[in-house]
């Protein structure tokens, strides 16, 4: 099958991630009821306003989204830039990530799909990361990627780049999850990095579609999905109040295994790891320790 004709046969998926509120808990709710999005397409307003937990809010949203113009330009960029969507019900959809409570219900791609379904090790910490932070983070990831674990993270500076690095020096492949359509790269500082992940083997994936700017509300929804596709994640450096800890609220909540590397007393950067290690996290000094475990 050519790629426009997969893409086409997709059409109402792309569809469906494109109206405006309508989080992944009512579409599993659309789904459940429907089977198909493209079903759920051709609902009258009539009946969409019936159904729990759409309203007429979400049901306006949902009409007003029947745009063919905008899907076929969906379409066509995605032709033109190699992304591509999976869903929720396809094989190459990751199988750790449909156990979640709010699972996507589709991801957008651009790389080797193909890993997704890896076991896999999430690295993340601060992006104003310190030498150490830098050192640790791509130790961690080179030596997992060593042992055949993916490395995935947010493609954010600091942390999530030097483990995208050390993974990719390992001539392992490495997941970035963005907050941000496909189209953008952010910060725009790694687009070197990002390319770099594509081409050795790598992927990046959004549950964004084209078009949606990295907008701070989108981060936290983003960090639900790194420890989603992950056996488990480990926390190299996050200050007091971080960005950090809610992707570890995730994990925790998620049933993953959290690890964290301890840090200088005398750092902010290591307060929030430190206070982890007191909570219960698993404390890791070498990349043996997380083998242990796997």
């Amino acid at each position: 099958m050519n790629r426009f004709k997969e893409l086409e046969n997709k059409k109402y998926w792309i569809w469906f991630s494109l109206i405006k509120n309508l989080g992944s808990r009512r579409k599993l709710k659309l789904l459940e009821i429907y089977k198909d999005p493209k079903v759920i397409f051709n609902l009258k307003k009539e009946v969409l306003i019936k159904i729990k937990e759409i309203g007429e809010e979400i049901s306006n949203n949902i009409i007003t989204s029947k745009n063919e113009r905008l899907i076929n330009y969906h379409i066509d960029y995605m032709l033109k830039n190699n992304i591509n969507i999976i869903n929720i019900e396809e094989k190459e959809y990751p199988k750790s990530l449909k156990k979640i409570y709010d699972a996507p219900i589709s991801l957008y791609i651009k790389g080797n799909s193909d890993i997704l379904n890896n076991k896999n090790i999430a690295i993340i910490g601060c992006r104003n990361c310190s030498e150490y932070g830098k050192k640790a983070s791509k130790y961690f990831a080179y030596n997992l990627a060593k042992n055949n674990i993916g490395i995935v993270s947010g493609l954010a500076k600091g942390i999530d780049s030097y483990s995208h690095i050390g993974c990719m020096c390992a001539n392992g492949n490495t997941i970035a999850v963005v907050g941000n359509g496909l189209d953008i790269v952010y910060p725009k500082e790694n687009i070197v990095l990002a390319n770099k992940i594509i081409e050795t083997g790598g992927c990046i994936i959004s549950e964004y579609p084209c078009g949606t700017k990295p907008d701070k509300i989108n981060f936290p929804a983003r960090n639900r999905i790194i420890s989603g596709i992950s056996s488990g994640i480990i926390v190299v450096e996050a200050k007091e109040k971080s960005g950090t800890l809610i992707t570890v609220d995730f994990a925790l909540d998620q049933g993953k295994d959290v690890f964290v590397v301890p840090g200088n007393i005398n750092s902010i950067n290591s307060v929030g790891t430190n206070h982890l290690i007191k909570q219960g996290a698993k404390l890791i000094s070498n990349y043996d320790d997380v083998l242990y475990y796997y």
